[in-house]
């Protein structure tokens, strides 16, 4: 099977099955229908971090309608009420596959239009492949933020897979070049599954986050908690971030917004302090998650990492192997210059995972491959609109899908009616 053929079968008709899925069983409710989000825990739906449907309101609104019904049979009443019940359990929303998908293909839109339309470009120049394809093709790819040594490996591999499948139309190297980048993104993992977050089994589970100033950080932390409050997660936010001005209401705001506790001390004050006090109201609380903010002042590398591993003692005299997860936040936008942040606090702490902000606002989404291949840190999760549900955990082969979705479709067009 084609790789582009996998990518149609896995997102876009999963997609179309779900949306006639969908209307086919129109939600019972209208509130429900527009929330973006539903907690199984509570049976509450929210919209912008608001309940717009609470699942105990609804039955007992059904249960009154049962009650008050004087035309049915009794037994016809207590079938109606459990088939409504039965029905309110699932809200008809999205699949998670099919919304990623939808999602990946909207947010890189700014680079698949400019990539797309050079591949197209180049294609339409050259009729057979040949090292002047491959020279153009790598230009393509660096203008993308790929990365030049991700790129000249890239290269390498294509043109050895394009003579062993015995390729001389430029057309068909689209595919294999899509199929390529999901193989340098994974490496040698051949189970190429998406890397979600760590999680603590016996307490806690404490996600620290860094990143400089301007990247989308303090953003970021509350859509990950308007996501896991959502996951019906108890969520306490640590505002760590004690020198930038307004951070701390920033950060207040947020967690407002989410309904999540938040843990805060006046400017200035020591971060390693505000950190302990979340822990100990995060364990207090008994909450599942504990998201801790810190500065991204970058001026000085050494108070950079001097305050770092000041914060990560802290967390981990009170929490055994914590934090379970330091996540780099960097600006999709910033292109090269986030390879370079990237480095300086590798260099300054462990970081296990990059959260890519704002890639939907940029034409250069190769920056994800780059970061993953030359400093082997995966990607964790990705911003990839502006409302507080488009923080994604980053999925290569939907990333790949949302570069060449046009792409796909002309191929699947093309390949039925060659078959016709």
């Amino acid at each position: 099977m084609s790789f582009f053929k996998k990518l149609k079968d896995r997102f876009v008709k999963g997609e179309e099955e779900q949306q006639e899925s969908t209307s086919q069983n129109e939600p019972i409710n209208e509130s429900l229908e527009e929330a973006d989000s539903f907690n199984p825990y509570t049976g509450e739906a929210y919209k912008g971090g608001e309940v717009v449907y609470s699942k105990a309101e609804e039955e007992e609104r059904l249960r009154k309608e049962a009650l008050e019904s004087e035309e049915k049979s009794a037994e016809k009443e207590t079938e109606d009420y459990e088939d409504k019940l039965d029905r309110l359990s699932v809200p008809a929303e999205p699949t998670e596959e099919a919304s990623i998908a939808s999602k990946f293909k909207k947010g890189l839109e700014k680079t698949r239009t400019s990539f797309s339309t050079k591949i197209n470009d180049l294609v339409a120049k050259y009729r057979t492949v040949d090292e002047d394809f491959f020279e153009e093709l790598e230009e393509i790819l660096i203008s993308a933020d790929v990365g030049v040594n991700t790129v000249m490996e890239m290269i390498d591999e294509l043109e050895m897979e394009v003579k062993r499948r015995n390729i001389k139309d430029t057309s068909q190297v689209k595919e294999v070049i899509s199929e390529k980048l999901v193989e340098i993104y994974y490496g040698n993992d051949e189970a190429e599954e998406v890397e979600g977050l760590n999680e603590n089994p016996d307490g806690p589970t404490v996600y620290l986050f860094v990143g400089v100033n301007g990247v989308g950080k303090t953003t970021t932390i509350g859509k990950l908690a308007h996501r896991l409050k959502s996951e019906g997660k108890k969520v306490t936010l640590a505002a760590g971030d004690t020198f930038r001005a307004g951070a701390i209401e920033q950060l207040d705001a947020w967690g407002e917004r989410a309904g999540v506790n938040v843990i805060k001390h006046s400017a200035g004050s020591d971060p390693a302090a505000v950190i302990y006090d979340g822990i100990q109201s995060a364990k207090s609380r008994n909450a599942d998650v504990l998201i801790c903010d810190t500065a991204g002042r970058l001026q000085n590398k050494v108070n950079l990492m001097n305050e770092l591993s000041k914060v990560k003692r802290v967390i981990e005299r009170e929490i055994p192997n914590a934090p379970h997860e330091v996540l780099l936040v960097l600006d999709a936008t910033t292109g090269q210059n986030a390879m370079s942040q990237a480095k300086t606090f590798s260099e300054a702490t462990d970081v296990s995972g990059i959260v890519l902000t704002k890639l939907d606002g940029t034409a250069k989404g190769g920056i994800v491959l780059a970061i993953r291949k030359e400093l082997s840190i995966p990607v964790k999760l990705v911003g990839l609109g502006e409302k507080v549900t488009d923080l994604e955990p980053f999925d290569a082969h939907a990333f790949v899908y949302g570069l060449f979705a046009d792409m796909v479709e002309e191929f699947d067009e093309e390949a039925e009616e060659n078959q016709a």
